[in-house]
């Protein structure tokens, strides 16, 4: 019957799957083996198939492709239309960026003309144009000479002019801060950013190991020298300098002021820039996006960052205050009882160095070095370039991501910085200019 040639032809297609899907496995264990045992040298098909089915669903993630229908009951014209599609959303916006920008550029140069016109209006009205001559050449040598006979309307007042200028800078103004917002909104990018891609891209694989190696030992030396002078005096301090006219160059000082704060400042320079101010005002907008108009990041000295920290936590108003004043002094502790925190003893340090060494214009090594003697006097150098490196808007703002600070968080110098802490110095701060301060007095 019907129903019986039925039954029997389910029968069969099962028996059929059954079939398929055995000669399958055994297919996929014979390749395995064979892969495994060396006699068959691409993958199994099954391990192929996987992998690229792993990533085919990676492309329709990324993509964010709608198949929700069964790839089966799709043509291959279908399917090849849905991904141009889908890659389509992605390359456009790139392309109308780029379209964009070629806008603001051209935008840019004829705002640059519009000023130049502006210019030479400017520059032209000051001439009288009245009362010229103008000469023609004759074949005998002579000429002949006729008044100007242009019109007087030609000529541009000068408060016309004036006029015109502030009108053209007024709209030239507005249309960059346009554009800035533009910018801003379309691109996420601001004035004074750096793009990352400035910097050479072997700058970026720097080895700062040896600069950490060129601290280790420099520490090493100083610590050894101290213990020295420990065994020797029980307490270190260098040579009467008062009674020397060229003191402090005992062999303790020299090595932390020429090894130590030297070595101590190539690894904090290590990736260190100063943001660009020197931006062009035509250029600001866009700035991030045409990195080739860009000045490339100059660098910067360590002692800087110690200024700005000083700057940017009102160290002058804070050591400046009446309650401070007054306990200079009169010699009297202005905190009650209570221990004087790294943070206020360091800005009281900073502007130690700065009210001694800048007005006799000594160099930012001068000041580095009196800052790093003061910090060994007490005990604070550890706690001192730590409050540095925890701040993290300088780190930010001024290091690179490859920098040994970005990295690293300057942990690994911390340590070896540590090794100085249980020792007792008494070291000479103001010795770049201890000299013009007595030169000085004498005058």
């Amino acid at each position: 019957s019907e129903r019986e040639k039925q039954e029997q032809t389910e029968v069969q297609k099962e028996k059929q799957r059954e079939l398929i899907l055995q000669l399958k496995t055994q297919l996929d264990d014979l390749e395995t083996f064979a892969y495994q045992e060396g006699s068959y040298d691409s993958l199994p098909q099954s391990v192929v198939m996987e992998r690229q089915r792993m990533i085919i669903n990676e492309l329709i993630k990324k993509l964010d492709m709608d198949l929700s229908e069964d790839i089966a009951t799709l043509s291959p014209e279908e399917l090849r239309q849905r991904v141009d599609a889908a890659i389509a959303q992605i390359v456009n916006p790139a392309r109308v960026k780029e379209q964009l920008v070629e806008q603001l550029k051209t935008q840019i140069r004829d705002l640059e003309m519009f000023i130049n016109f502006i210019q030479d209006e400017v520059g032209s009205s000051g001439k009288a144009e009245d009362g010229h001559c103008e000469c023609a050449g004759r074949k005998d040598g002579g000429g002949s000479c006729k008044p100007n006979t242009r019109p007087s309307g030609n000529r541009v007042n000068p408060e016309d002019a004036r006029k015109m200028r502030e009108t053209g800078l007024h709209l030239m103004r507005r249309m960059l801060a346009v554009l800035q917002i533009f910018a801003l909104s379309q691109f996420g990018c601001a004035t004074g950013q750096i793009p990352r891609t400035l910097w050479q891209k072997d700058q970026a694989s720097k080895d700062y190991s040896p600069l950490i190696k060129k601290l280790e030992l420099s520490v090493e030396r100083v610590r050894q020298l101290a213990l020295k002078h420990q065994q020797e005096d029980h307490v270190i301090s260098s040579s009467d300098l008062q009674d020397v006219p060229l003191g402090g160059r005992d062999e303790l000082t020299l090595a932390v002021r020429k090894e130590l704060t030297i070595a101590l400042r190539d690894l904090m320079a290590h990736g260190l820039y100063a943001s660009s101010q020197g931006m062009s005002l035509v250029l600001a907008p866009i700035a991030c996006l045409i990195p080739a108009f860009t000045s490339t990041p100059q660098t910067m000295h360590p002692w800087e960052l110690f200024v700005k920290y000083y700057n940017t936590k009102n160290g002058q108003a804070f050591v400046e205050s009446p309650a401070r004043k007054l306990s200079q002094s009169f010699a009297l502790p202005v905190t009650g009882g209570v221990a004087v925190t790294p943070k206020q003893s360091l800005l009281t340090a900073i502007h130690t160095v700065l009210t001694e060494h800048d007005p006799f214009k000594r160099s930012a090594d001068s000041e580095l070095k009196a800052l790093v003697c003061m910090a060994l006097n007490e005990q604070r150098l550890v706690s001192w370039v730590n409050l540095i490196c925890k701040s993290g808007a300088l780190v930010q703002s001024h290091y690179q991501p490859w920098s040994y600070m970005a990295n690293t968080g300057f942990e690994g110098a911390l340590n070896v910085l540590s090794r100085l802490s249980n020792l007792k110095f008494n070291l000479p701060v103001d010795l770049a200019v201890r000299q013009l301060k007595n030169i000085k007095d004498a005058f």
